[in-house]
């Protein structure tokens, strides 16, 4: 059994070193532990510390391309070096590595196929930004709520994936994956699994992903957004669907009512027009939703071609 422990990295020349170095070498039920790196394009030496403190395997990209991408190659990586699990985890020392035991010990017993970190469980996150935090777990309950799933951490980069996961995601995203990642395994019925891990923050320092409130809102907004469209195409646009077509229905009763008391229709035109519009409106998201559901199954088969064609490729 081999896992390799995946650090995403992009000027990290300062804390790499030390989080290599934590990283444990011996895990019961693992016989084989690297660690490999993915240097986004950092301007420092990053690559350079990472060899040097110990890391087996570190990539670079010419230029900084974002996490998202930068997590497309880890988990290229990691299949091509026979990975049976990946762990990502942050570069700079902000989690702790002995937890990795932790996060894996449900994928080796077959409990779960992906395992998160929970940064809300029993230890509340020290040093955590509070717009940080409660957008996350507005977020999360939000998302939770419509996928019918638990979610307790939705952002969380601290996660564990077996290989048959790193085969099935589908990655598109460039400006993160966190969030796309557990909606997409959710949709493909996957086991996920969240446990309580502790995690702090310096406060000194400036996020990679979060440089503005409103662009990271505005991103990630997008990002779930298409993520659950494609996965619950009927959900996403029949709820909408069904709720203007009751709201239309209720509007024609309402006029109806006092249409047929005295045949008039002036007094309470508005109303009937209004219900005819919402009766169009909810049609028209009726329509977008089976044509989203046919594009879904479609879209099925292609990720299912891709997942043997990835299977072939990354044979051990």
């Amino acid at each position: 059994m081999k896992l390799i422990v995946n650090l995403p990295a992009f000027n990290e020349e300062e804390k790499i070193a030390q989080t290599i170095k934590r990283i444990p070498r011996q895990i019961e039920g693992i016989d084989d532990i690297l660690v490999q790196v993915i240097d986004d394009g950092s301007k420092d030496k990053t690559a350079q510390s990472a060899r040097e403190a110990g890391a087996d395997l570190v990539f670079s990209h010419n230029v900084n391309r974002g996490i998202g991408v930068t997590f497309r190659t880890a988990v290229e990586k990691a299949l091509e070096n026979g990975a049976d699990m990946m762990v990502n985890m942050d570069a700079d020392g902000q989690f702790d590595p002995n937890d990795i035991g932790k996060i894996i010990t449900p994928i080796l017993s077959g409990k779960a196929d992906l395992v998160s970190a929970d940064r809300f469980g029993d230890h509340k996150a020290k040093n955590m930004p509070a717009a940080k935090y409660y957008l996350n777990r507005i977020a999360a309950y939000i998302i939770g709520k419509f996928m019918n799933y638990p979610i307790k951490d939705l952002t969380c980069g601290f996660r564990g994936y077996n290989r048959e996961t790193l085969l099935r995601l589908n990655l598109p995203g460039q400006f993160t994956y966190t969030q796309e990642t557990i909606i997409d395994a959710i949709g493909k019925n996957l086991k996920v699994m969240w446990i309580p891990v502790i995690v702090t923050y310096f406060s000194e320092r400036k996020s990679r992903v979060v440089k503005s409130i409103y662009k990271y809102v505005n991103n990630s907004g997008r990002i779930i957004l298409k993520a659950v469209r494609d996965v619950r195409p009927m959900k996403f646009f029949g709820i909408p669907a069904l709720t203007l077509i009751l709201v239309s229905l209720a509007m024609f009763i309402y006029f109806a009512f006092f249409y047929f008391q005295d045949f008039k229709i002036s007094p309470f035109r508005n109303f009937l027009l209004l219900a005819v519009t919402l009766l169009l409106v909810g049609l028209q998201f009726l329509v977008f939703a089976l044509i989203a559901d046919m594009i879904k199954s479609n879209r099925k088969l292609t990720e299912d071609q891709m997942y043997l064609m990835r299977k072939e490729r990354y044979s051990k």
